[in-house]
């Protein structure tokens, strides 16, 4: 369980470390009217976003089958 949790722990940082970047790559962009890499860069992430909901909500629930043990 404890391995699981580390596991989980590093994909969410390496996730949030991912959502910050982009957002920085995404700010330049739009401050340089590159609007189809903007655009791009919001995709990219909508998915990262995405993924970490998951992370999270896979979190949840682990915790969640703990307190129905």
């Amino acid at each position: 369980m404890i391995a699981q949790h580390y596991n989980s722990t590093h994909v969410e940082n390496n996730l949030l470390k991912q959502i910050k970047i982009k957002e920085n790559q995404l700010k330049i962009a739009q401050e340089s009217n590159m609007l189809y890499v903007a655009e791009g860069l919001q995709n990219e992430l909508l998915k990262l976003q995405g993924q970490l909901l998951e992370v999270q909500d896979v979190e949840i629930q682990a915790l969640m089958s703990l307190l129905d043990d």
